[in-house]
């Protein structure tokens, strides 16, 4: 699985960072990062979460 982020929709308003932060960080610049594009099978759950609770759908999951 690869996480995508449209760049161009984030708004960093970091709900995905309090569903999971091993994977997506919103620094002090107010930019969103992306700590493991391909995270663990694992953690698919809360990808997926991540992607629904994304008030402007600016993360994707590649496979």
């Amino acid at each position: 699985m690869k996480i995508v982020i449209d760049y161009d929709l984030c708004e960093a308003n970091a709900i995905c960072m309090a569903i999971e932060p091993s994977v997506f960080e919103v620094r002090e610049d107010d930019n969103l990062y992306i700590l493991d594009e391909e995270p663990p099978e694992e953690l698919r759950p809360k990808m997926e979460e991540a992607a629904r609770r994304c008030p402007k759908q600016a993360i994707s999951i590649e496979g």
